[in-house]
């Protein structure tokens, strides 16, 4: 892993040339600390979940960042709440120096908010998901997200036309079926492959949220999470899953916060910047990690996976996040995403905006999209006047299905 580039990297760079503090975010395992010191190889590292790094740090702060005014990674930074509000007190002295801190962090609700709340307008944030397809087969980033840092439009679609890939089929779908975790998908064994993920899923319940959340009911979420993976790329309904559970609507709205603060799900809200007067407003949520969603569900091998009856949504759900990982990556502010959905059913599945405009986005399995299953999205874009939108699927090759409906394979992602 200590060879491969992560796409993040150069963004990291141009960050900490910005700011005086950069944080890497991330679920656990997915390699923030070995990209933090890639990215300043020289720096001094503390690890804040060692016993002696830790009271290095907190037994006197002020002594510590009198040695270490700077050049400084801290790993694991959510370990002592008290360190953002003595940074925020070390770089005031001198607002102008950027470059100083590089944090990473992990697995803690408050994170976000102690970071957002202290080091406001002193601090850049990147989120660093498990390895894109790329990563895993350490080529380029894709060219398609060039495509996001001007206006779409007509050259928008000569760009697509002109996109080139390095990556193949069984790359998109070994990395569907196994997802990003470094560890074990650069191991390319089966067997530690389940090993690791028996281990890694074991230790997010007996570590990680014991130390954060003492009263949690284990059993039961536990439960919820195997369930949540199975509704990877849904809407959804509190009260069904309440009811299977045996537990109220406001006990599964906690959960689904937990797993969205430890970085395992990632709530997708509804676009409602549409003339549709019928929208649902409810939002669905992606299992972040495809292999991970996969080890619960118990689908171990490729077949399993395309046979499986949920390999749709697991699919969309599996895109979705390799194009939040892409325009992650870039340089580009202000974009989001959202799905829309009517109470009629019309639907798609990824509506991404930005200074770049609106970008619809359909997600199919399979080669083949016929007319009949673009129905939705053509009503879509008509209706409001987008330029262009795209379908993104397994075909071989990039095509044309409507005047302003492209058809782009996964392996250009």
């Amino acid at each position: 892993m200590a060879g491969i580039k992560r796409n993040l990297f150069n963004k990291i760079n141009r960050l900490l040339e910005s700011f005086p503090v950069v944080i890497i975010l991330g679920v656990r395992q997915c390699g923030k600390t070995t990209l933090a010191k890639q990215v300043r190889p020289d720096w001094y590292f503390l690890d804040l979940e060692k016993s002696s790094d830790f009271r290095k740090l907190v037994d006197d702060f002020d002594f510590f960042f009198k040695e270490h005014p700077q050049h400084v990674i801290i790993d694991e930074a959510q370990q002592s709440p008290q360190l953002f509000e003595e940074l925020k007190a070390v770089i005031d002295n001198d607002r102008s120096q950027k470059n100083r801190f590089l944090l990473t962090g992990s697995s803690s609700p408050l994170l976000i908010k102690n970071v957002s709340e202290t080091l406001a307008g002193r601090v850049g944030i990147v989120d660093l998901g498990t390895f894109k397809i790329n990563e895993i087969y350490k080529k380029p980033l894709s060219d398609f997200y060039k495509i996001f840092e001007s206006l779409l439009g007509q050259n928008t679609q000569d760009q697509i036309f002109s996109l080139k890939t390095a990556l193949t089929h069984d790359h998109v779908m070994n990395a569907f079926l196994k997802g990003g975790y470094p560890e074990p998908v650069l191991a390319n064994n089966n067997t530690t492959y389940r090993l690791w993920m028996h281990n890694y899923y074991q230790t997010y319940f007996q570590r990680d949220l014991r130390a954060l959340f003492p009263r949690l009911d284990f059993v039961k979420y536990q439960r919820f999470i195997t369930m949540l993976s199975a509704l990877t790329g849904t809407i959804i309904n509190k009260s069904e899953v309440g009811s299977s559970l045996d537990t109220s609507e406001v006990t599964v709205r906690d959960y689904l916060d937990i797993a969205q603060g430890s970085f395992f799900w990632r709530s997708i809200l509804s676009f409602e910047n549409s003339v549709s007067q019928s929208i649902v407003k409810k939002p669905k949520g992606n299992f972040r990690d495809s292999g991970l969603a996969h080890y619960l569900q118990n689908v171990q091998t490729r077949e399993e996976l395309i046979n499986h009856h949920h390999v749709g949504a697991n699919f969309e759900a599996f895109v979705t996040e390799e194009i939040i990982k892409g325009l992650d990556a870039t340089l580009v502010t202000g974009w989001n995403y959202f799905f829309y959905r009517t109470k009629h059913g019309a639907e798609v599945d990824l509506v991404l905006t930005g200074p770049f405009g609106v970008l619809p986005i359909e997600i199919k399995f399979g080669m083949n999209t016929s007319p009949r299953r673009l129905v939705s999205l053509k009503e879509f874009i008509a209706k409001n006047n987008y330029p262009l939108a795209l379908v993104i699927n397994n075909a071989d090759k990039i095509e044309r299905l409507a005047s302003n409906i492209i058809q782009l394979p996964a392996t250009f992602l």
